[in-house]
């Protein structure tokens, strides 16, 4: 929920089967739904998509911890520790933002696939991809808000999604993204913090900046602090429950 972006969050008394969690993800038709299972130290924590469980996700975890605090089921003043498929993430209130602790995913140089060129229909600045996603610079910002990708052709890329990039033209922001990810069941993600872990480090190298701010120019839009940490990433946005219910 970084600034207006939707997700679920389901806390089960106990481990479920993952086929039950992907129908429920699918059947929220979110970007991502959350599943919370209390562990001794902390919570075990997944995400899935309306097609797949996914290895990161930065406001669904954002969420997860805002209904961890608000439900009473943790103290407001007390960090929350995650066991996820990303390793150890902790949320902790800091004034009226909730920070979250995340792993440094930056990018590495890579030759741009034709797929990605032809989905995208422009060439880019610079190319470079994650473990999860390809990162594509562009030169402004209204070439990257004009985008309106190929999601058929994107889809067949074999990885988890595309952030768009630019330097913003605002002096409010640092840099404006975008992020799409058509063979998650995600055509554009309103907001991405799991994306930020790649470009933070990114724009932080060019812009020789520790704290930016990031705008994700979606239909939706929002924005997301970073703070670079070495080899971590600290995320910063507000949640709020808009609905609240029982599954049966």
């Amino acid at each position: 929920m970084f600034a207006g972006n939707p997700a679920a969050v389901c806390l089960l008394p106990g481990p479920v089967d993952e086929t039950w969690m992907q129908k429920v993800g699918s059947e929220m038709n979110l970007s991502e739904t959350a599943f919370l299972v209390r562990e001794r130290d902390g919570f075990r924590l997944r995400w899935f998509t309306p097609k797949t469980e996914v290895n990161l996700c930065g406001h669904a975890t954002l969420a997860s911890a805002h209904v961890l605090w608000t439900e009473g089921v943790v103290p407001e003043s007390k960090k929350i520790t995650f066991f996820t498929k990303s390793g150890k993430l902790t949320a902790r209130r800091t004034g009226k933002l909730i920070e979250l602790d995340f792993p440094s995913m930056p990018p590495s140089r890579c030759a741009l696939p034709d797929l990605l060129r032809r989905s995208l229909g422009v060439t880019p600045k610079f190319a470079g991809r994650n473990a999860d996603d390809y990162l594509v610079e562009l030169g402004d910002e209204d070439q990257l808000r004009r985008l309106s990708p190929d999601f058929g052709l994107m889809s067949g890329l074999g990885t988890r999604g595309v952030m768009v990039t630019c330097p913003s033209k605002s002096a409010e922001y640092d840099f404006v993204s975008r992020f799409f990810a058509p063979a998650f069941g995600i055509n554009e993600d309103p907001v991405t913090g799991s994306a930020h872990c790649c470009l933070g480090p990114f724009w932080g190298k060019r812009l020789g900046k520790k704290e930016l701010v990031g705008f994700q120019a979606s239909p939706r839009g929002g924005v997301v602090k970073v703070r670079l940490e070495g080899e971590r990433v600290v995320l910063g946005g507000k949640a709020v429950t808009v609905l609240a219910g029982e599954l049966r």
